[in-house]
C-alpha cells in the first residue's frame, strides 16, 4: 500500500511539503519529514544535507529505481552473464559521486557543452560556485590520476581534475536533478562534455539512444550510496555499478549503449543484478548491512564501462565499515529478468 501526497506551498519565501507515506514491500510504512527550508547550497556530507535528503522522494514509488525486485525471476543466462564479468572477482566501490543540494531560487548560469551538445539538455543550470567534482574530497577510486591531490582544494579539482569529472546538482524543493559529464570550471565559466536534466517527480526517460552523464543514459544521483540512508539502516533504491565489457545493447530503463561487442554473454546497459537472498549479512558492520539489504531488495544496474563490480558511494567521511563489502564476489549475485522488452539495437 502506498499513500503519497505532496503539496508545495511557495509564498513569501516559505516552502513546505506535506508528509509522504511510503511502503517498500515488507517494510513498515514510514512518514517522511517535512522538507527543511534552506537558502544556500548545501554540500552532500553535512547534517543539513541529511535532513533534506530524508524529506526528498527520488522518483515516484513505482519508478524502476524504487522497485522491489527481490522476487523477480532469475534471467536464464544469469550464470553466463556473471561469468563474463568474473564470478570470482570481488565487489568493490569508488568513493566518487558527491553532489550538492541547491535552493529553488539558486541563480542559473550557462554551461558550455563541448562534446555531446546534440544529446544534452539545454541550460542555463542552477550550478553554484562550489559545485563539487567527482572524487572530492576523499581518495578511493580505480582512476588514481583523477583523485584529489593531497592537500588540494575544491577549486583545484574543479579546474584541474582529470578523468570523468562527474558533477551532480539536485534541487530538492522543485524535484529537479542536473548531472554533468567532465565538468570543469574555467575563467570564462563552467563547461562540460554533456548535461542531463531529470524530473524527480516523474518516470520520464531520456530520449531513445541518448546518453547521459552515465553511458547507459541513466541518472547517477538515485544510485549513489549515501550516509543518511546507511544511518537509517537500508539503502532503499537500486545502485549503479560498472563492468569492463558490455554488450552493444541496452534494456529498460537504460537508453544508450557504449560498446561494439555483440557477445550475448556480456551484460547490456541497464542489466539488473541482485544479491542472492541466502547471502548471510549478519557479520557485516551496520553501514555495510544497509547496502546489502538494498542489494537484495532493489539490486543494481549496469550503468557504465569501468572496473568490474564497482559500485558508487558518496565520498562521505562519516561512512564506516564499507571496506567489508569487498568480501562479496560475483558469484554472490544473480541477474534478474526485466519486465520491459529490450530497446531496439
Amino acid at each position: 500500500m502506498i499513500l503519497r501526497t505532496t503539496t508545495l506551498l511557495a509564498l513569501s519565501g516559505v516552502i513546505a511539503f506535506a508528509a509522504v507515506w511510503q511502503s517498500h514491500g515488507p517494510q513498515t510504512i514510514s512518514r517522511r519529514p517535512l522538507m527543511p527550508v534552506f537558502k544556500q547550497p548545501v554540500m552532500f556530507d553535512t547534517p543539513e544535507a541529511d535532513r533534506i535528503l530524508a524529506a526528498l522522494e527520488v522518483f515516484p514509488p513505482d519508478n524502476p529505481w524504487n522497485e522491489d525486485i527481490s522476487a523477480r525471476p532469475v534471467h536464464p543466462a544469469s550464470a553466463a552473464l556473471i561469468a563474463s564479468i568474473g564470478a570470482e572477482k570481488h565487489l568493490d566501490f569508488n568513493l566518487d559521486m558527491n553532489f550538492i543540494l541547491v535552493p529553488p531560487d539558486q541563480p542559473r548560469v550557462p554551461v558550455k557543452i563541448t562534446l555531446y551538445p546534440q544529446e544534452s539538455d539545454p541550460g542555463p543550470f542552477p550550478v553554484p560556485d562550489n559545485m563539487p567534482i567527482e572524487n572530492w574530497p576523499l581518495r578511493r577510486n580505480e582512476d588514481l590520476k583523477a583523485l584529489p591531490k593531497p592537500g588540494g582544494t575544491l577549486d583545484d579539482i574543479q579546474r584541474h581534475g582529470t578523468g570523468d569529472r562527474h558533477a551532480i546538482v539536485a534541487d530538492p524543493v522543485r524535484g529537479m536533478l542536473y548531472e554533468f559529464y567532465q565538468a570543469r570550471k574555467t575563467d570564462a565559466g563552467w563547461e562540460a562534455s554533456q548535461a542531463s536534466v531529470f524530473d524527480l517527480n516523474s518516470n520520464h526517460l531520456r530520449p531513445e539512444r541518448w546518453t547521459s552523464a552515465d553511458a547507459a543514459g541513466l541518472p547517477i544521483f538515485p544510485a549513489v550510496v549515501r550516509y543518511d540512508e546507511c544511518e537509517r539502516g537500508m539503502v532503499a533504491h537500486a545502485l549503479r555499478f560498472t563492468v569492463q565489457k558490455t554488450r552493444r545493447a541496452y534494456v529498460y530503463p537504460a537508453r544508450h549503449f557504449a560498446s561494439r561487442r555483440t557477445d550475448e554473454n556480456l551484460p547490456r546497459m541497464g542489466e539488473r543484478f541482485r544479491l542472492r537472498q541466502a547471502f548471510d549479512t549478519s557479520s557485516f558492520p551496520p553501514h555495510a548491512q544497509a547496502v546489502l539489504k538494498g542489494l537484495k531488495m532493489y539490486g543494481m544496474f549496469v550503468a557504465d564501462n569501468g572496473g568490474d563490480w564497482r559500485i558508487s558511494v558518496a565520498p562521505d567521511r562519516r561512512l564506516k565499515g564499507l571496506e567489508s563489502l569487498t568480501r562479496l564476489k560475483g558469484s554472490d549475485f544473480e541477474v534478474v529478468l526485466t519486465e520491459t522488452p529490450a530497446s531496439p539495437r
